[in-house]
């Protein structure tokens, strides 16, 4: 017998016991051997024809044993070898083996149907162990990987509880109705409460006066309001009062569910405390700038008055240099009036009424109000409407008064050289736009720093309160101001405020 077979399909029971395939042939020749030799002696015994018939049935002993060591290719081959030495005895005992022993040839079939049907659920079961041991190997490293995987997941919940526990801002998980689900140390430091006393109680009652935190939140998980930051002032169930800067972001699985947000608490009650200060050194600088500014704006029309009215005295009734010296005081007393004016206007400006405002509106308006001054300097204005959505919430007036000032300082600029000015409107997603630009002469780099400090001023009849004024009241409107230049080639003025329509003016 070949050797291929029993390679081919390795036998477990075989194993068991410590059986090999060549123990195994020989087992089967020594049986097959020994029931030949028994066909042979049985021939002198009287009862000849009942032994042939025990022994006939001995070869399935062999061929089934063949079967389950070497499938059903062994159990086919000691089936055919088995019929061969059946062969000889049935042919001498019978003279003719198909015509007078069809008990023979029916056993030699059943030899063949034994060994090919027995070696056959041989293999089946071998291809079914196979299998199993297959599918079982592929089980085991599902189980390794999942492992794997599991301690994957255990050492990144570890890194990300590490994170959460260094961290200064506190972190506070909740769920969709607003309940807490975790929180990390730095809420417990800074609430001084422990996380099983925080969960599952609404984030409002973790404080006693959470200064709207919690409708903040309600509003946000409903998508009420798409407002993610959040300053407010909190107090504490301990008494202690946080400036609290709340930031929110929304939690969802993986299939876009929502699963609440995630609340980031940064205590700023020391950063609030030295912005105050550094607020109030900025103003107690900005008032002595202020004083020294008026100080200056005051004592030199007091002194050219002066030396009016010594003049005056010292005419000797001259009605010519009397009437000049009166013509003097009065032009030192309008300046003084201008000056006054101005800081009122700074010191005490009026509270902005605010209301939809077109600024295409509010800028033509501007440009008929200052065109004829413009020709005179020889200044062309033009202006170019790009917005898709023009409408502000502002006061119109003190708009017309903004871009008054800034065409006018542009056409001063150019009045002895003449040139353009060119007004632009348009808007992005978050602002309406305004630009003033002109072509004249520009700013050198250290006077635009301070273009917007009081009394700053390139001109001798200026006060330097024009663009302070507009700093002023641009950011009264929730908007901002900046001033672009480059010398010899023009300066631009920008004004950006909240576009009311899309929600974010309402400041």
């Amino acid at each position: 017998m070949s050797a291929e077979p029993r390679q081919k399909w390795p036998i477990r029971a075989r194993l068991a016991i410590g059986s090999t395939p060549r123990r195994d042939v020989l087992v089967i020749i020594m049986i097959l051997g020994a029931i030949a030799t028994l066909h042979l002696l049985s021939d002198t015994t009287p009862q000849a024809a009942s032994m042939h018939l025990l022994f006939r049935k001995l070869y399935y002993v062999p061929i089934m044993y063949a079967g389950f060591a070497f499938g059903w290719r062994g159990g086919v081959a000691v089936a055919v070898a088995s019929m061969l030495l059946l062969a000889p005895h049935a042919h001498t005992s019978s003279g003719m083996l198909v015509a007078q022993n069809v008990d023979n040839l029916y056993e030699m079939a059943m030899y063949l149907t034994t060994g090919l049907l027995f070696g056959w659920l041989r293999d089946l079961e071998e291809r079914k162990a196979a299998d199993l041991r297959q599918v079982s190997l592929r089980l085991e490293q599902a189980y390794h990987t999942l492992e794997e995987r599991a301690i994957q997941l255990v050492s990144i919940q570890d890194y990300t509880e590490a994170i959460l526990r260094s961290i200064t801002a506190g972190v506070i998980a909740v769920g969709p109705d607003g309940s807490v689900a975790t929180v990390n140390v730095a809420v417990e430091r800074m609430l001084g409460m422990r996380e099983e006393d925080m969960v599952p109680r609404k984030i409002g009652r973790l404080f006693r006066d959470d200064g709207g935190l919690d409708g903040i939140l309600m509003r946000f998980l409903n998508g009420q309001s798409p407002k993610m930051v959040s300053d407010l002032q909190a107090v504490t169930t301990d008494g202690r009062t946080l400036h609290l800067e709340v930031a929110m972001a929304r939690m969802r699985d993986v299939g876009g569910r929502p699963l609440g947000a995630v609340v980031t608490l940064e205590d700023v009650s020391e950063v609030r405390a030295l912005t105050d200060q550094l607020i109030r050194a900025d103003r107690l600088a900005a008032m002595g700038e202020l004083t020294a500014g008026v100080a200056h704006e005051v004592r030199n029309p007091l002194g050219i008055i002066r030396a009016s009215v010594q003049l005056v005295e010292d005419s000797d009734g001259d009605p010519t240099r009397v009437r000049e010296a009166a013509r003097i005081i009065k032009q030192e007393i309008d300046r003084l009036d201008r000056v006054i004016k101005a800081l009122l206007d700074f010191g005490r400006p009026s509270a902005p009424t605010l209301r939809p405002t077109n600024v295409e509106d509010v800028v033509d308006d501007v440009v008929l109000f200052t065109r004829q001054f413009a020709v005179q300097a020889h200044v062309e204005i033009d202006t170019q409407f790009a917005a898709a959505d023009p409408i502000v919430l502002a006061d119109a007036d003190q708009l017309k008064q903004v871009l008054v000032n800034l065409v006018s300082n542009a056409v001063q600029a150019m009045e002895d050289t003449g040139g353009r000015i060119a007004v632009r409107v348009w808007d992005d997603d978050e602002f309406v736009l305004v630009s003033v630009a002109d072509d004249g002469p520009g700013i050198a780099p250290e006077v635009l720093e301070r273009v917007f400090d009081p009394f700053y001023s390139t001109r001798d009849s200026g006060t330097g309160l024009g663009l302070t004024i507009v700093h002023r009241i641009i950011d009264q409107h929730g908007g901002r101001v900046e001033a672009q230049s480059t010398p010899g080639a023009g300066t631009t003025f920008t004004i950006a405020l909240p576009a009311t329509s899309r929600g974010k003016g309402d400041r």
